[in-house]
């Protein structure tokens, strides 16, 4: 047994549990799919694909790569726009720009918020929506999407209740 506990260390040094893509830190303990996919903008078939286009092995464990192949993943990453279908990105036909972009990361935060602000400005359906903080998408909002508490009895508010009044009915006739 303790044979193997030196070579478990030696892995561990070799192990970057941190991989650094923009502003985002990523797993390295996990497969390269999988710390990929948890960030924002990135699934499961774009981490699929820059995986494939690197020539990695998807399911090896991210923070145990070469620097140069994870320096590649990266560059990948950075530079998807370039290398997909416009189809394939998430941000086509910018408002502003009118270009094709891939936004990953805090970016992609940005210009969603800034689009819905620009929604609210303009008074537009989904602006409005927005606005009042209902659902936008034209999901049902007969029976969900309630934030004024609960609907219905409480019961254990009526039990307390009929504890008061039975203790003062009590005392009264004392």
């Amino acid at each position: 047994m303790s044979a193997e506990e030196p070579q478990e260390q030696e892995d561990d040094e070799d192990l970057q549990y941190f991989v650094r893509i923009g502003q985002t830190d990523l797993d390295g303990t996990k497969s390269v799919e999988r710390s990929l996919s948890e960030m924002n903008g990135i699934g499961h078939r774009t981490a699929r694909l820059i995986a494939q286009e690197a020539g990695v092995d998807r399911t090896a464990t991210f923070g145990r790569l070469d620097d140069d192949v994870i320096d590649e993943v990266v560059t990948l990453v950075e530079n998807y726009a370039d290398e997909v279908p416009n189809w394939l990105n998430n941000r086509q036909n910018d408002f502003y720009t009118g270009e094709t972009t891939h936004e990953i990361g805090n970016d992609l935060q940005l210009t969603r918020q800034h689009d819905i602000n620009r929604m609210k400005m303009i008074n537009s359906y989904r602006g409005v929506r927005h606005k009042r903080g209902q659902k936008v998408r034209g999901q049902r909002t007969k029976s969900t999407g309630r934030t004024e508490g609960t609907i219905g009895v409480n019961v254990e508010e009526i039990r307390e209740e009929q504890a008061e009044e039975a203790a003062a009915e009590e005392e009264g006739d004392e």
